[in-house]
């Protein structure tokens, strides 16, 4: 059986949030480690998931692109999430970074897709931010690190290529804040992948984007037993009211 499915930005969200949540290596360092979910718009849905509770979205993010690459004017009302053996806690930064070790994950957005399945993050920063404070720790170590990220971001160019061309002081004339960009190697979890980890299909990317409430939608197409099938063209139809999350940069 086939199944065609739109999935809109928001909705794309969530269900890339319930992939990530039902990864066999977040559950194990859910149970026996620690896992750190770091500020994103995906990612808010991704502690949802894992909390079973809401959070409060618009906080819960940092930089974000709406017309210019901006930054949330909330940055700072909340941190990132850490739970460990179970349970969330507060945790020092500082301190948060010498516990982190093998078994542990870090789940880190981004920015950029490519057709090699390499991922890129956009930093403001100029200490990197985010993925400045955790990249060299975890590939040191063997902190696992997850990408929840939508086919949306796909882009032509490789993540390489981009990187070399970026940077804050290489681009003169920039909508918003000028950044650069890094290669962030990880587990990638699109929506392919978060449909074929909670179901037994397999699934293929058969358009993208839309107009109205298909503005930055993708279009997959869903194949498999019936019954399987069935249960994930409900999941995503259950999906199509996802709220959007609301943001207002600094720029």
């Amino acid at each position: 059986m086939k199944a065609g499915v739109v999935l809109n930005s928001s909705a794309a969200k969530r269900l890339i949030a319930k992939g990530v949540a039902a990864c066999t290596t977040v559950g194990k360092a859910l149970a026996d480690g620690t896992v750190v979910v770091t500020l994103g718009t995906t990612n808010a849905l991704v502690a949802e998931e894992i909390l079973g509770e809401p959070i409060d979205r618009g906080a819960f993010a940092a930089g974000f692109i709406d017309d210019q690459w901006n930054v949330n004017n909330r940055l700072g009302e909340l941190g990132e999430i850490v739970v460990r053996k179970g349970k969330r806690i507060d945790i020092d930064s500082k301190d948060l970074c010498n516990s982190l070790g093998n078994g542990d994950v870090v789940i880190k957005g981004g920015n950029a897709l490519d057709r090699r399945g390499m991922v890129g993050v956009l930093m403001g920063a100029s200490n990197g931010g985010t993925v400045g404070r955790y990249l060299s720790l975890a590939l040191a170590r063997g902190v696992d690190i997850i990408i929840p990220i939508s086919l949306q971001k796909m882009v032509c160019s490789s993540i390489s290529s981009i990187a070399r061309q970026l940077g804050s002081g290489r681009v003169e004339l920039c909508m918003g804040i000028p950044c650069g960009m890094q290669l962030l190697p990880g587990r990638v979890i699109t929506e392919i992948n978060a449909l074929e980890m909670l179901f037994p299909v397999k699934v293929m990317q058969v358009a993208a984007g839309g107009i109205g409430k298909g503005k930055g939608s993708i279009s997959l197409l869903i194949e498999g037993e019936d019954t399987s099938v069935r249960a994930a063209f409900d999941l995503v139809s259950s999906l199509r009211n996802e709220r959007e999350i609301k943001l207002k940069g600094n720029k």
